[in-house]
């Protein structure tokens, strides 16, 4: 299929070796700049911890997707969409929550959130919580259910029909409790009618932050698989079809693959089967410091343990972004150890100076632990402590600092499905690049037929975060490729964050596809597609019952558009978020210079299939 040329649309890009693709077919890869839409995203203005990427789902089932955003530590918030316009965020339950999952779990005509609830590190075991929706967009407490679900340092919930039956069953895993001596707290929760779950199974216990999951199909047969991935290497469970799955990681995998942030599937060939993108990196290292000569800012990171730092800052000591977790939300200063009083609340990062005659000389005692700033002379401060969760900050105006040898990055991997196998295409496909990927998300985003890829990096407290945008092409041999896009717009600047969550939607209904970003200890952003202003790509959308007529679920189904000799398919509710599910009912497939009708087919998972033909370009169809 052919791509239209548009001029004043075309974005430079840059092939990476070993792709073979001529500057001209280069110039045709389309995509209209993204821009920032702070009118239409009502975010609150500040620097937060981050859980997972955010949720999308019309909870109030008015055909405008709203946003389930959370800030670790501080609770669950909706954003509601005001017919493009998305709301100040409002505060659902305060606290430390985790996974978020979206569905009706019963049938009742309403969604239900379940939210899964942390454990204090192992102090506070609790189980999962339970909300109902209104469409007046109000939410329900729902009473737990005897027995109650699990309690535990709750991590990953995903709903899932995982017996085909048509309701949602769930998957609830736990970060491993000691108390519990390796016994796994993976749960398969089977629904039993009327959103009751019942233990059916219990996956492999898995060590450390492995609850990571993607619910797939590997080997197409309609039955979810699964690929748990987080610490150490990923595995890869088949699904029987009853609740069990069967560990066929050395079979579907070509190799060990660790240092796994996230996982997207997509059909980036359009064969008809769904390959993965794997985003890959390193997590900082306790002591990791970051040095930017042309802004004179510098950065640490630590945890669990001890730190100690002197750095030349003049007489006045700019503090950027200070997040050291409770109880440690303030420091001590200078030689008395004296308690530094901020104003106001301190879970978000805080902002200060400090004069060197107010903070004089540095303390013999360390008497606790926590965070300990002084001026020790000749124009230097040091900045010491022991803080066992993750602390950061940024000083301004600092002289020099010697560079840190910071770890060059790993590769991320796209495994292209192969009768159930996924092989390694990676290096042909032109995404063999050294990086720390934290999170990534997969749609047409500039509306030709094909999947393209949005990765956020991990990137550096001390410089902007400028997102990796990969544009599915094709090569002069006829085979897909990736190329890295220029000029994109995706960059923020929240000094002392780094890459943790995006997630895409369009969530102004105007035919292409936005992006949600959110950085650790940083902000949430609303980037606006800007391609409707610049090309006339077709494109369709599919929308299927956010609560089913005949009572079976709309996640998981496989939506197939077929228009102009060309097949793509994408799932219900598959997404990139690590430990949540997603329930965005709108499946959004752009059809380049296509002008001819398409035909719809939607494969529920229950085996249904429903179909429309002869469905019109640029409008969004109901399939039940």
């Amino acid at each position: 299929m052919k791509n239209q040329m548009f001029a004043a649309a075309v974005v430079l890009l840059t092939a990476c070796s070993p792709v073979d693709l001529t500057a001209a077919e280069s110039s045709q890869v389309e995509l209209a700049t993204f821009k920032e839409a702070l009118q239409d995203f009502k975010r609150e203005n500040k620097d937060r911890r981050k859980w997972d990427s955010p949720v999308v789902a019309d909870l109030d089932q008015d055909g405008f997707a709203d946003l389930i955003i959370n800030d670790h530590g501080f609770g669950i918030r909706i954003m509601w969409n005001n017919k493009g316009k998305l709301a100040k965020p409002y505060d659902l339950l305060m606290g430390d929550i985790h996974g978020v999952a979206i569905g009706d779990i019963d049938g009742d005509g309403l969604l239900e959130m379940l939210l899964s609830r942390g454990g204090g590190s192992g102090s506070n075991s609790r189980n999962a919580k339970l909300f109902r929706v209104q469409k007046d967009r109000t939410f329900v407490a729902l009473d737990e259910q005897d027995p109650p679900l699990a309690m535990m340092r709750g991590r990953t919930l995903k709903l899932v029909d995982l017996d085909g039956d048509g309701d949602l069953d769930l998957l609830n895993f736990a970060f491993p409790s000691q108390e519990r001596l390796g016994e796994s707290e993976n749960y398969v929760y089977q629904n039993q009618g009327k959103g009751y779950f019942e233990v059916n199974n219990v996956l492999p216990p898995v060590r450390g932050d492995g609850q990571k999951t993607l619910v797939t199909d590997f080997n197409n047969d309609g039955i979810p698989d699964l690929i748990i991935y987080g610490h150490g290497p990923a595995h890869a469970y088949q699904g029987n079809g009853d609740l069990t799955f069967n560990d066929v990681t050395s079979t579907v995998l070509p190799s060990k693959i660790d240092d796994v942030n996230g996982i997207v599937e997509l059909d980036y060939d359009n064969d008809g089967d769904f390959d993965i993108f794997i985003a890959r990196g390193k997590a900082f290292r306790p002591g990791e410091t970051f040095y930017n000569q042309t802004t004179r800012k510098w950065a640490f990171f630590n945890m669990r343990g001890k730190f100690d730092f002197t750095f030349p800052a003049g007489e006045v000591l700019s503090i950027e972004n200070l997040q050291t977790p409770w109880p440690y939300s303030t420091f001590k200063v200078g030689e008395s150890a004296y308690e530094f009083k901020f104003d106001g609340e301190t879970h978000s990062g805080r902002n200060t100076k400090l004069v060197s005659s107010d903070a004089l000389g540095f303390t013999d005692k360390q008497l606790g632990k926590g965070l300990y700033i002084g001026y020790i002379g000749n124009d230097q401060w040091r900045v010491a402590g022991n803080i066992f969760h993750q602390s950061s900050a940024v000083f301004a105006e600092v002289a020099k600092y010697p560079a840190y040898p910071h770890h060059a990055g790993v590769s991320d991997m796209l495994l292209e499905n192969r009768g159930g196998q996924f092989v390694d295409v990676t290096a042909q496909t032109g995404l063999a690049e050294l990086n720390h990927s934290t999170a990534v998300t997969t749609a047409d985003f500039n509306n030709d037929g094909y999947a393209d890829l949005i990765i956020n990096p991990q990137g550096s407290l001390v410089e902007d975060n400028t997102m990796l945008v990969w544009l599915n092409a094709l090569g002069k041999d006829g085979k897909r490729r990736f190329i890295k896009a220029e000029g994109h717009q995706l960059i923020t600047s929240d000094i002392g964050s780094w890459g943790m969550a995006i997630e895409r939607l369009d969530y102004d209904g105007d035919g292409d596809v936005d992006l949600v970003v959110g950085h650790e200890r940083g902000k949430w952003h609303l980037f606006a597609n800007q391609l409707q202003q610049t090309t006339n790509n077709s494109y369709i959308k599919v929308a299927v019952p956010l609560v089913h007529p005949n009572k079976r679920t709309s996640i998981g189904a496989v939506v197939t558009v077929k228009a102009c000799g060309l097949t793509q398919q994408q799932r219900i509710g598959a997404s990139g978020a690590m430990y949540s599910s997603s329930f965005d009912n709108l499946a959004h497939f752009g059809l380049g210079d296509c002008r001819d009708n398409a035909a719809i087919e939607v494969k529920w998972s229950d085996g249904g299939i429903s179909k429309q033909s002869n469905a019109k370009l640029n409008q969004t169809h109901l399939i039940n």
